[in-house]
């Protein structure tokens, strides 16, 4: 009988290839992933239409055979749009490289699903950013603060997508966007409160933005 670790790994293959052709599972052999349920870090790459879509697979591995609960029950994603079937998941780097940064944040928090789940998507400041060359190499320079910070917001807008894993072995899971926000929009959200994050969100939603992390894109204040 296949392990829960399998099963998990099988739930989330066939979510994701149900969204279009998705890698199998990317093993990472990065020490920050000792901090991940299962302690592998890994990804899948997904083609969804002409978008290219990168997600943790792992945050929701069961800790051990004895678990009740799967992991985090979470798993993060970023989603771009997609240059041509051949793109690798190191590609350009930026996707992987941010992603990385933040699953090792929510791993290093053991997990984030509470505070989604009470206060609604957070902003989340990833600094000392311009030491990644993925990133300062393909960034554009208004995503990122005087003070080399890039901001990105888990878990909104929503995605045109269902966000829950039913039929994971222990607890479903729940799939969350990490969203890119140019230097002017974090300003906002700094400044404001609970309703100015709501507010960018709409105005992301409302300009067709929504979920994606587009590079050529226009702040939105």
């Amino acid at each position: 009988m296949a392990s829960l670790a399998e099963r998990s790994a099988e739930a989330r293959g066939r979510f994701w290839a149900a969204l279009g052709p998705a890698s199998d599972r990317i093993l990472s052999s990065a020490p920050a992933g000792l901090r991940w349920p299962g302690g592998h870090e890994a990804y899948r790459l997904i083609h969804r239409g002409n978008a290219l879509l990168l997600a943790t697979d792992g945050l929701s591995d069961p800790f051990d055979a004895e678990a009740t609960v799967n992991g985090f029950e979470i798993e993060l994603f970023v989603e771009g749009p997609g240059e041509g079937a051949s793109t690798p998941v190191a590609g350009d780097g930026w996707m992987l490289e941010v992603l990385r940064r933040v699953a090792a944040i929510v791993a290093e928090e053991q997990g984030i699903l509470g505070p989604l789940e009470r206060h609604g998507p957070i902003a989340l400041e990833l600094t000392n950013v311009s030491a990644s060359a993925a990133i300062a190499a393909r960034l554009p320079a208004h995503f990122l603060t005087a003070d080399d910070v890039l901001g990105v917001m888990i878990g909104g807008p929503d995605p045109d997508f269902e966000t829950q894993i039913a039929d994971m072995p222990l607890s479903p899971v729940r799939v969350v966007p990490v969203v890119l926000l140019t230097a002017a929009e974090l300003g906002e959200i700094r400044a404001g409160d609970s309703d100015t994050r709501d507010g960018v969100l709409a105005a992301l939603q409302a300009t067709g933005v929504g979920h994606c992390s587009d590079l050529l894109r226009e702040s939105i204040v």
